[in-house]
């Protein structure tokens, strides 16, 4: 399907290891998902992005696990106990696979966002992975994954190079619904 519509593969891919956080973007087209999903493929990058668990029950959890889905439980343990925050509950994802690609879009939403949802990186902060960059461009129909940043102490400097890379590679399918965080141009 990828080089059927004339899409070509950036094989040029920093060594991440076993574990990262993957950004996926831009997210402009339910299309995204289809190319996304063949480019990790084709790298052989074993993807998980997460799901509420309801979506990983019968009759969706076959699909859903083939494609990578991981459910999210942030019920308490212990009743009284505090809900864990989204980020716990991702971060802990690390600490039960050896091997872990977690996916996330954190522009959260197909329409055009001028503030990214920054929880992938405090994901990856706090669990000790890189973040990798992937990206599809649109305009060229290249797709691939271009750059790794470890987090540092500095986030405002690791998001401006993160919304650097961004600007340069990325051409969504509706590029009018595309935007990096602002808050860090």
């Amino acid at each position: 399907m990828f080089r059927f519509y004339g899409w070509k593969l950036d094989r040029n891919m920093p060594d991440y290891g076993k574990q990262a956080v993957l950004i996926a973007a831009p997210h402009t087209s339910n299309w995204d998902f289809p190319y996304v999903i063949a480019c990790f493929d084709l790298l052989k990058i074993p993807v998980r992005f997460t799901i509420k668990k309801e979506w990983m029950k019968f009759p969706f959890a076959a699909t859903m696990k083939r494609f990578g889905a991981v459910s999210i439980d942030r019920s308490p343990k212990i009743p009284g106990e505090e809900r864990k925050s989204m980020v716990e509950a991702m971060t802990d994802l690390f600490k039960i696979h050896d091997e872990f690609i977690l996916t996330v879009t954190p522009e959260g939403t197909r329409a055009r966002r001028e503030q990214w949802k920054t929880g992938f990186y405090h994901i990856a902060k706090n669990a000790g992975v890189p973040i990798l960059l992937s990206y599809l461009d649109y305009k060229h129909k290249v797709a691939g994954v271009g750059k790794m940043i470890w987090p540092s102490d500095d986030m405002e400097a690791d998001m401006r190079e993160i919304m650097a890379f961004y600007l340069e590679h990325s051409h969504g399918k509706n590029p009018e619904n595309f935007s990096v965080d602002i808050r860090y141009i």
